[in-house]
């Protein structure tokens, strides 16, 4: 056939704009290709070349070791271990199912979670995640993973530092925990630290606690070293990383500030070891007279440990539905009536007020009626004719309603509420919560309606709309203790540089003097803080106080226990023995101390939830950390007693008061 077109060329003049097409297209095409290969070779040749290098050379993160946290001796409350991860980095991986696999067996994980967690990373924050699959490897799981890096490309152990809290579940809410950034907060942490950090997938973050309220100065600077890979990411035995023959250094890593706590571990760890052995259920807090935290401990707890290594679900849940809270902090955020422990408040508001003076008798009969309603005492007999000193030192219920009758609720709240009651404290950590001290204004505005005469009664007594917190508390007595001295609390000492050099150092801050005219027209007189310290001296010393088994050696205190319920009890049941009904039915415990009276050096807040009473249910702890706190700071007063030469321990817990009483 091909001689046709041959022996015709008229035949072959038809296909001739047909070959002229293709040859125009070849033409195209070539000249394309070397108009591309001008651009990639001459244009952009440096460019690429430099990017080709830079892709043999790969990046990894080192992770800058947080700032340690010290007491305020110096001693370790929060440090650093170092660590090793397993990761996979997806975009080296050639079979993800087969190196899930490798790696769960090596680190006898289930495969299926391997794959999981990687596939959601990448979906997460994109294939170039690096996925944390296992952290804190025993060395025979580094080597088994370093191991598999031979035949499955993407597998890396990467040395890291993990955080580690000695005292475990001990201060837990206080301390606070870290855990990974998410998704969501990386936006919004570059938006608010645009100018000093850039938060990235995997970055680790303070989320409570001083973990939280420091973050920024205890995180440090990450640094960053460079290696020389292949085509699978795996590292190429070279003299050194060098992009374009320039020899590439690597980034140090800035370590983060240390911190000083005002915080005594030995006080700390006496207040827990107490807590805990009477198994008891709230918060404790101890402060300085000058508003230095001593101790905090909120309980259930938590092991922020746990957090550091990556909590697994199954303690998140935990955590979550246990029905007393565990992650709360219960010192700041746990708000609840003070009971009888909010009495001596009302003390001074009476005395100053002229209402009562402290050698006023007044009769306190078992019960009284106001209106249609029957009120009870504490004791079922009553405590008969009684001044000031008696009501408070045995916590006479009737001698102090009629004191809010004759007080009313806003005469109450104006003198109250200068002792901090109602208000946020100010302490440094987040998430305070202010409590309510009531008043008629408040009722009115929030629930719409009149204050009634007879909610006077259950305020003097701590009861009704009040409530407060631990902390709130020891502030409040703090300021009877010093007379008239309202502090605001404080837990952070010092920022300390890597170097040891002192960045910023906390001072003590008085908010008010109570001796001192103030702003509502109000000034408390010596006297009346020294009627009512005599007063509270006699709960704990005197012979018919309701803390008087839980005594101090050496050593004066004064306090006031409370009881407060959790509920309403007919006239029938309210004697009813409180440790019979169910735990969530019992009554919380308050005692609330200082000492020495004379000149308090440290004030002790105690509320253990559903313990029934005050006395036997938060005493004895208050007693403890006022005891060790005194053992450590003043040995002379025990250098003679062979009874207690030997550590900081609890006292043994005396049998509980023969006399009938609900304190």
């Amino acid at each position: 056939m091909s001689n046709q077109y041959i022996n015709n060329p008229e035949a072959a003049k038809e296909y001739l704009p047909r070959y002229k097409l293709v040859y125009f297209l070849m033409v195209f095409t070539a000249v394309v290709f070397l108009s591309r290969l001008w651009f990639l070779q001459i244009i952009k040749g440096a460019e690429l070349r430099e990017f080709s290098e830079k892709n043999r050379i790969k990046e990894i993160k080192v992770m800058a070791p947080r700032g340690i946290i010290f007491d305020r001796d110096g001693k370790v409350l929060v440090e650093n271990l170092a660590a090793y991860d397993a990761v996979i980095l997806p975009q080296y991986v050639d079979d993800l199912e087969v190196t899930s696999k490798a790696v769960g067996d090596a680190l006898k994980m289930e495969p299926d979670k391997v794959l999981t967690k990687v596939v959601k990373r990448k979906k997460q924050f994109g294939p170039f995640t690096v996925v944390k699959i296992k952290e804190n490897l025993s060395l025979d799981e580094v080597f088994a993973i370093q191991r598999l890096r031979i035949d499955y490309s993407g597998v890396e152990v990467r040395e890291s530092t993990i955080r580690n809290y000695p005292l475990k579940e001990n201060g837990a809410q206080m301390f606070g925990y870290v855990s990974e950034v998410s998704k969501k907060q990386l936006p919004t942490l570059n938006q608010q630290y645009k100018d000093i950090f850039t938060f990235q997938q995997g970055d680790i973050i303070g989320k409570s606690g001083v973990e939280e309220l420091l973050d920024i100065e205890i995180r440090g600077r990450d640094g960053y070293s460079f290696i020389q890979v292949d085509a699978h990411g795996r590292e190429i035995a070279s003299a050194g990383s060098k992009i374009l023959g320039q020899q590439i250094k690597d980034i140090e890593t800035t370590p983060g500030h240390n911190v000083q706590l005002t915080i005594d571990k030995d006080v700390q760890e006496a207040a827990y070891k107490s807590f805990k052995e009477l198994d008891r259920i709230g918060a404790v807090v101890a402060m300085k007279s000058n508003g230095e935290i001593l101790a905090w401990v909120s309980t259930p707890s938590f092991d922020p440990n746990e957090f550091a290594k990556g909590i697994s679900a199954s303690i998140w849940s935990k955590l979550v539905y246990d029905p007393f809270k565990p992650l709360r902090n219960k010192v700041i955020q746990d708000h609840a009536p003070p009971g009888s422990s909010f009495k001596p408040y009302v003390a001074i508001t009476a005395l100053e007020s002229k209402v009562i003076t402290p050698t006023q008798i007044v009769n306190a009969p078992g019960s009284m009626k106001f209106g249609t309603r029957l009120y009870h005492d504490t004791l079922k007999g009553g405590h008969g004719n009684i001044t000031l000193f008696e009501a408070i030192e045995r916590s006479s219920n009737i001698f102090f309603y009629k004191l809010g009758i004759s007080l009313g609720v806003d005469r109450m709240f104006n003198y109250i509420s200068l002792f901090g009651l109602g208000s946020k404290t100010g302490i440094e950590l987040k998430r305070e919560n202010s409590g309510l001290l009531p008043n008629s204004v408040w009722k009115k505005q929030t629930i719409g309606e009149e204050w009634q005469p007879g909610e006077n009664l259950s305020n003097a007594i701590g009861q009704g709309f009040v409530t407060v917190t631990p902390l709130q508390m020891a502030v409040g007595y703090n300021a009877i203790g010093t007379e008239g001295k309202v502090v605001k609390p404080f837990i952070i000492k010092k920022i300390i540089d890597p170097q040891g050099q002192v960045l910023k150092e906390f001072q003590p801050q008085l908010v008010r003097d109570l001796k001192q005219l103030q702003p509502n027209g109000i000034q408390i007189q010596e006297s009346t803080f020294d009627t009512v310290k005599e007063a509270m001296r006699r709960v704990v010393q005197g012979a018919r106080g309701t803390a008087r088994n839980y005594k101090v050696p050496h050593v004066e205190m004064g306090g006031k226990t409370g009881t407060t319920q959790v509920r309403s009890f007919s006239s029938d049941d309210i004697y009813t023995e409180c440790s019979t009904r169910p735990i969530q039915l019992r009554h919380h415990g308050w005692f609330v101390a200082f000492a020495p009276v004379e000149n308090p050096e440290i004030t002790v807040a105690v509320l253990a939830e559903h313990s029934c009473h005050g006395s036997s249910g938060a005493a004895p702890t208050a007693r403890d950390v006022v005891f060790a706190y005194m053992k450590k700071n003043h040995p002379e007063l025990y250098e003679n007693s062979s009874d207690l030469k030997v550590g900081i321990k609890p006292l043994p817990v005396p049998p509980p008061p023969t006399e009938p009483d609900s304190e």
